[in-house]
This record gives C-alpha cells, structure tokens and sequence, in this order.
C-alpha cells in the first residue's frame, strides 16, 4: 500500500485530530470501529442475555485469528489471555524443573537484562520452584546481546523467553537465528512480539518458533485487555499447565470434577472466562493492521523513523536506537540534559510519546503518521526545551 494510501486511512482515527500521536509503541489510537464493535458487544448483552455467549466465543477465536494472518501462524493455534504477564505465567506453570519430567532434565531460563520487566519478574520468581535463571547482560543497553546469548544456552536449557524488539532502544533480535540455535540445543523460545508484530513483519511458523505472544494496546491499535500467545502445534500436547481453569478443559460446560483433562487445542492455556469486552474493541485495530499489510508499515516505518533520527542527530542529542534498518524496531529513543521534564511538557501540549529511564525520549511513527507531525513535534520540542512556556498552539490541530 502506497503512502498516500496510508495517510488516507488517518480518518479512521479520530485521536489523530486531537494531538499529535507518536506513541503507538505503548498506546495505539483508537479507531472508529473499535467504538462501533463495544456498542455491538452491549448490544448482544442487552438484547440476547446468555444466549450472548454463542456470539462471544466465537468472537474470542474470530480474533486469534486475524491476529494470526498478521503474526505469520496458522488459524487455530492462538490463545487469547488478558495480558503478558499472565501469558508468562501460564507459560512457566507448563514446566517443573526437577528432573525426569516431559522436557527431561533442564531446568536452564535465558535471557537478557534488556527484557520487559514483567517477564523478568515471572521467570525469576521460577527459582523457587527450581528454575535456574540466567540473566545476559547487554554490553552497551542497545542492542540485543545476540552473541552472549547464544552462548548461555545450552544442552540444559529449558526456555529462552526474549522480546523481540527491545521496549527500552527499539533494538531487534535476529529471531531465526535465536530459534535455530536453541534448538540444536534442545531449548525453546518464547518471543514476546508486543514491540514488533503489526510494525515488523513476522513469520513465525516459517522460523520455527515454538510459542510467541504480545497484545493488542501499543501497535495494533487494539487496546487493553486482549493479550495472545501462540502455541506451535506439535508442541502443544506436552504443555499442561497448572495455570488453568474452566475453559482450558476439554469438556467445560460438563463442569467434571474428576481429574483435569486438557482441550486438544489451544484454548487448553486460556484458562478462565476470557476479557469478551476487550475482545470487541481489539478487532478493529487488527483488521485494519491486517488490511494495511505488515510490509507497508514497515517500510514506511524505516523511512520515517531514519528521518526523526537525522533531525535529533543534528540537535546533537544522544541517540539511543541501532541505525542500521535491520537492527531496530519502529521506535526512535533519544536523550539529552532535562529530557524528562521536556518529555512531561510536550504531553501537556498534546504532543505525545513517552520518556523511560536509561532510554530517554521514545517517539514512533506509525502507518497513519505525516512527515508534518515529525517536524511539529521537533518545533515544539526546540520550545520547550528553549523554556518557552507557551505552546506554539493550544493544539496541533
């Protein structure tokens, strides 16, 4: 999809009329249809009572669905969860770590010390139960320590649960190399694609990835409340996890108080009544990711994101994202002197994106993004940083 193809959907955003949205890497804008899509959900819920339920759970897999069109995986193979962390969760409840179970005798977690902290906090906690925890250390807080990595796992790892493009720089794992390794070792990967699917294209079913998950509130313009994990088919059958509930049965409207007997598919690490509402609102933002094209967004995301690093490079600011295009995600992170409290007024002036400790200032253009707004946001940055306490407009628009 061309450019101006892109620009033309600005209209099925009307956050865009109201500031200048560079934020996507945490908060997408809401589209119109999301609105449309709860008013359906209260609808059902008004009009049909209980019997609401034979549209919502199919709407739950509705849903998987099309996110699975955009992540590169098969229909049916996606569970929807409320969020990462619990993703995590019901992931690390699979695995006992003592010897002698499904996965044999590892018991090895790796990762980097430039993963969310959600994910660190789940799998650290795994030590109690037994899990042997390895942390990377990153050598420069930029880019992923792909070499350190790659050398920490070994014939007793477990899982290596990384993120593949970093919150922190933007910086990008190669994911296949990541995946083929572990796997001459034995080892697994779990990718958090929360900061790459919808702006970097994916392919996860071709790289071999044996379970990834992300949501729906930053890139896919999906809001809150509707996370996912993806399961690779043949792995599945060995995951049992002790994270459940009703829906991860295989009979849960027969409400068995026998032993647990886990669905043949996916929805075995769903758990309990899924976010309906969050699933209503989230379809809008992934269709429309879905009908842009991956491909599109990406390469309009390198163009522009090259653009707002050449502008900040020349401000002098220190620039916290690899430059090379295969290196980075879609988020431009910069930092200089009173970053922080410049990054507070911009907000204020309804120019948002968001600053993070040891990251700076992160800012990221998206498919419905102008050139214009990337020069406006740099304008009323130079005023604000300038002290000016007037902003050049109330609003940009």
């Amino acid at each position: 999809m061309s450019e101006e193809a892109l620009l033309a959907l600005r209209s099925e955003f009307p956050t865009l009329t109201k500031g200048v949205h560079l934020i996507s890497h945490s908060l997408g804008p809401v589209p119109r249809a999301a609105r449309a899509h709860a008013e359906t959900f209260l609808d059902e819920w008004e009009n049909d009572s209980i019997n609401a339920w034979a549209k919502w759970l199919p709407a739950v897999r509705d849903l998987a669905d099309v996110i699975a069109r955009v992540i590169g995986v098969q229909p049916g193979t996606i569970a929807m969860l409320p969020n990462v962390s619990i993703v995590q969760a019901v992931v690390a409840s699979c695995f006992d770590f003592k010897p002698g179970g499904p996965f044999g005798n590892r018991n090895k977690i790796v990762y980097d010390e430039l993963n969310f902290s959600t994910v660190h906090y789940v799998w650290r906690e795994q030590a109690r139960r037994g899990a042997e925890v390895v942390v990377v250390p990153s050598a420069d807080g930029i880019r992923p320590p792909i070499e350190a990595l790659l050398n920490a796992i070994d014939e007793r790892t477990l899982l290596v649960p990384i993120s593949h493009v970093l919150f922190r720089s933007s910086g990008l794992y190669d994911a296949k190399r990541v995946i083929d390794h572990a796997h001459s070792k034995g080892a697994m990967v779990l990718l958090d694609c929360y900061q790459s699917a919808a702006t970097v294209p994916l392919e996860l079913e071709a790289w071999g990835c044996d379970m990834a998950c992300g949501g729906s509130v930053k890139w896919a313009c999906g809001g809150p409340g509707a996370a996912y994990l993806y399961v690779r088919p043949d792995l599945l059958p060995k995951l049992q996890p002790m994270n459940n509930g009703w829906f991860s049965h295989k009979a849960p409207f027969a409400f068995d108080m026998g032993p647990m007997e886990y669905a043949d598919d996916v929805w075995r690490m769903i758990g309990g009544t899924m976010p309906i509402p969050a699933i209503y609102t989230a379809r809008a933002g992934w269709e429309t990711i879905a009908k842009v094209g991956v491909e599109s967004i990406r390469k309009k995301s390198l163009r522009q994101t090259s653009l707002l690093r050449e502008f900040v490079e020349k401000r002098g600011f220190k620039v916290n994202t690899p430059s090379d295009s295969s290196e980075r995600g879609g988020t431009m992170c910069f930092d200089f002197d009173g970053a922080e409290q410049v990054s507070r007024a911009l907000c204020e002036r309804r120019f948002f994106h968001d600053y993070r400790p040891r990251c700076g200032m992160r800012v990221s253009p998206h498919f419905f993004t102008s050139d214009s707004e990337i020069e406006l946001f740099l304008e009323e940055l130079d005023r604000a940083r300038a002290g000016d306490p007037t902003p050049k407009a109330a609003s940009p628009y």
